[in-house]
């Protein structure tokens, strides 16, 4: 039995509070983001060009466009560590194109997706059918298709002609190119998992493989098609920084990238564990990270401490991840607690 002179408070009673406490919860990235931006353009007065912002959108945008499909794989469970190196690869493709400046970008564009959509196959036919650890296996085609790269074009290839170059330097309205394809591209991802049946069972993979299965989502399709996107989502990306560059270094090109890419969606609150991130989150952790950059350039900051930074913002994703993970959980057993008191 209950007791009846206890009064449970009314629904509605500081849920302007709660609603404050589970948005930052939610996106605790985007105030640390705000106060950075601030403190910046009050210490150096030159964040807020737009010479300066066109920048940090021009490099966050190919973090992003390759950020949607590695979201997207941790969301259901698995990791793609191959995405630089896939980059490297497409890059190399398209410069074999258009050396010099004597092939079709059309023509350079769609066969570096392709080399980066053979890469995703290759991991997604050993994780998916084969069954082995995502972890192990990106890992090593990471090495294999830089040296596949680097066998392709030894020497670095360079002068791809202007309609190439749009690609990469080129404007609409004074905003580049590429951000406007990434933005593109993450409002039809955002659609995707927010108002798509397929896009919920990304999530319902990530929080429980089993029960997924017997509920009917393709747990082996679903993830061997994400594979495949994150390849050719690299190799395409690989073409607007080959374009930027006008050149496309295989040792050089997307070195690194792979860390980049998951320390922007780890602290765009994307769990490790699977099953929770949201594109919102990933904008703001690709814009996080590109800030955070820049305004190490702009205080003067040496390389190596640039370098360091990295390094700590990446440990700083993981422990945000896991501490946003438990929030989330005390949050909703809080929820659940008031829920039950409110029936009894």
């Amino acid at each position: 039995m209950t007791d009846s002179s206890v009064t449970p408070r009314p629904v509605t009673e500081n849920r302007f509070i709660r609603a404050a406490v589970e948005g930052v919860v939610r996106t605790p990235l985007l105030i640390v983001l705000i106060v950075l931006v601030i403190g910046v353009q009050i210490a150096t007065d030159s964040f807020f060009g737009w010479q300066n912002i066109r920048g940090i959108l021009q490099d966050s945008a190919v973090i992003a466009i390759v950020a949607i499909p590695v979201a997207m794989l941790l969301i259901a469970g698995y990791i793609d560590l191959s995405v630089g190196s896939s980059l490297a690869l497409g890059g190399v493709v398209a410069s074999l194109v258009m050396d010099k400046g004597a092939g079709q970008p059309a023509v350079a564009i769609v066969l570096a997706i392709l080399a980066g959509a053979v890469v995703g196959l290759v991991n997604a036919v050993i994780i998916t059918v084969l069954g082995l650890n995502s972890f192990i296996t990106t890992l090593g085609t990471l090495t294999a298709v830089r040296g596949v790269a680097q066998l392709i074009s030894p020497t670095p290839r360079n002068n791809f002609g202007d309609q190439f170059g749009l690609l990469g330097v080129g404007t609409v309205a004074g905003v580049p190119l590429s951000v406007w394809i990434a933005a593109l591209l993450l409002i039809a991802a955002g659609i995707f998992l927010s108002l798509t049946p397929t896009g919920r069972h990304v999530y319902a993979v990530g929080v429980n493989r089993q029960a997924a299965y017997l509920s009917g989502v393709p747990v082996r399709r679903l993830p061997f098609a994400l594979f495949v996107l994150s390849g050719a989502m690299s190799g395409f990306a690989g073409t607007i920084v080959a374009a930027r560059l006008n050149s496309a270094p295989a040792g050089q090109l997307g070195a690194g990238f792979e860390l980049i890419v998951l320390t922007a969606v780890l602290l765009g609150g994307v769990a490790l564990t699977g099953g929770e991130g949201t594109i919102f989150g990933v904008v703001v952790g690709v814009l996080f990270y590109g800030a955070l950059n820049n305004s190490l350039v702009l205080l003067g900051v040496t390389t190596f401490w640039q370098a360091v930074a990295s390094g700590l913002a990446l440990v700083a994703a993981i422990g945000l991840s896991a501490l946003t993970h438990v929030l989330r959980v005390r949050l909703a057993t809080a929820r659940a607690q008031r829920l039950v008191a409110l029936a009894a």
